[in-house]
């Protein structure tokens, strides 16, 4: 005689598991407090976009203007497009090189015998991370300015020197060799930590097939890595029009706006320091929707594609 199926569990309500998890719950209530405050409350100032905005009237004493601030973006405003052509620029030159750079050093590290010698190496590489812009742009400029390490051993040697720092041509390459120097070493450890998940015995298995370190990488290692690499793909998709603000402010100045100006630094240059402060608004709340759409399209699209992205269907 068959066994009869046990009852099904009954679903807890509300109040039951507030109740169950209540001490979980107490010691996040900080964080959540300082997110309200801190993060979803200042969103309630957007409403300035849609007003002329004067200081000295307040949000609620400026009158509104509609569209009118947003003008800059739908006429094709000169330096509005100048500061979006330069974002896309740097953002495409981040993604393609300092991207997969992580990935091939946690490779590199991986393929590493000796386990004091990958902390070692992995030490040294994600130190420049707890440095600050303004220590990592001085190091630059001590080493390729035009009274540098660089230049100063070329003319020792009677050789011609490089105008790196401060040549505008070359100011968006040094904006990516600047953040690869800075973060690839900390963005690498995500890629360590998934690596060190991968089942060793299906190394081993590829091994006695007779797939050699190369194969072994393509068919075991990449695999492995590949939800996380979709996972930061998309997170990067919705930072896209936002690249690194202090360290082009630091920097901005001797290279001029035209090779240098970002969307960050437009909304900083018209907003704080020429008071026009609606245009700005409506520029940075334009830019946070896109990044939120791009986001919830490439999760979608990584969906189809039959990953988690960064949240499950």
């Amino acid at each position: 005689m068959t066994a009869a199926a046990p009852p099904p569990a009954r679903r807890r309500s509300l109040w039951q598991r507030v109740r169950r998890d209540r001490v979980l719950l107490l010691a996040a209530l900080p964080g959540v407090v300082l997110l309200l405050v801190f993060q979803y409350l200042p969103w309630l100032g957007n409403v300035i976009a849609f007003k002329d905005y004067q200081p000295f009237l307040g949000i609620n004493g400026s009158p509104w203007v509609g569209l009118r601030n947003f003008r800059v973006i739908f006429d094709g405003d000169p330096a509005f497009v100048n500061a979006l052509k330069n974002t896309l620029e740097i953002t495409l030159l981040q993604v393609l090189v300092v991207f997969p750079v992580p990935i091939a050093l946690a490779l590199l590290l991986d393929s590493l015998v000796s386990e004091r010698l990958k902390r070692t190496v992995q030490s040294i590489l994600y130190l420049p991370h707890f440095l600050s812009w303004v220590i990592v742009v001085a190091v630059f400029q001590q080493m390729l300015g035009d009274a540098g390490l660089l230049n100063t051993f070329l003319r020792t040697h009677d050789l011609a020197t490089v105008h790196v720092v401060g040549n505008a041509s070359v100011f968006k390459e040094l904006l990516t060799a600047q953040v690869l120097w800075k973060d690839a070493g900390w963005s690498m450890i995500l890629f360590v930590a998934a690596l060190s998940r991968i089942e060793p015995g299906l190394y081993e298995a590829a091994a006695v097939d007779g797939a050699g370190p190369w194969r072994r990488i393509w068919h075991v290692s990449l695999p492995g890595l590949r939800g996380i690499i979709v996972l930061l793909l998309i997170l990067r998709l919705g930072e896209s029009l936002t690249v690194g603000f202090e360290q082009i402010v630091l920097q901005q100045g001797g290279v001029g706006i035209d090779s240098s100006e970002v969307l960050d630094t437009y909304v900083f240059n018209n907003g704080i320091q020429q008071g026009d402060w609606g245009t700005s608004a409506a520029v940075g709340l334009v830019k946070g929707l896109v990044g939120l759409l791009l986001v919830l399209g490439a999760n979608k699209a990584a969906h189809r594609l039959g990953e988690q992205g960064i949240y499950q269907r």
